[in-house]
């Protein structure tokens, strides 16, 4: 009898998945769209790599204002009372509460047509964003202010809305995994502190 030949298999290598690539946004995105992208990203090369994709002076502005710790937001800290006066005998409640009301598939204040309204942007607004930290207009009253930024964010988008709320209060991180390091590493351009 002879031996019977014996054989190797080769276990065949695995193959690492190609990074994925990102995700586009379409032209002009709104911020809370580049925030979200970069916040789905899994690692922070990728982060910073959607920041600088679609690096704007209005993305800069939102995040000096929440990781600039020389900026002094001059509304006060909290949830802001959101919704129109022919609304308001309809809905009630924050912002934040109408969202989480209107994820649940409920009505909410937030559940409006935003075409043909008059709506609005951060990427449009965010030359606007002095009236509201200190040393920017110093001839407003504080009601003149906070009765500004209700207007403001009553014309928003309501995520965009719902992202400055957070930004005036400096937690921005809180919606979005995106660090002070992400946004470091990203816009290396920019100068922290001496803001006030």
């Amino acid at each position: 009898m002879t031996p019977a030949k014996t054989t190797t298999r080769k276990t065949p290598k695995k193959r690492t998945p190609a990074a994925p690539a990102i995700d586009s946004l379409p032209v002009n995105p709104f911020i809370f769209e580049i925030f979200d992208l970069a916040a789905q990203q899994k690692t922070n090369p990728k982060k910073v790599q959607v920041l600088q994709q679609y690096e704007d002076d209005s993305v800069k502005s939102i995040v000096i204002w929440n990781f600039d710790d020389t900026v002094v937001s001059l509304l006060p800290e909290g949830d802001v009372p959101y919704g129109d006066l022919k609304d308001q005998n309809v809905y009630s409640g924050s912002l934040s509460e109408n969202l989480a009301m209107e994820a649940r598939g409920g009505e909410a204040a937030t559940r409006q047509d935003l075409q043909g309204q008059g709506r609005t942007s951060l990427r449009r607004e965010w030359q606007n964003l002095y009236h509201y930290v200190q040393g920017g207009n110093n001839t407003l009253s504080t009601i003149r202010r906070e009765m500004m930024f209700i207007n403001l964010l009553e014309g928003l988008h309501p995520k965009e809305a719902e992202l400055l709320v957070k930004v005036k209060d400096g937690k921005l991180t809180d919606l979005y995994d995106v660090s002070f390091d992400n946004i470091k590493a990203a816009f290396p351009d920019i100068t922290w502190g001496g803001r006030s």
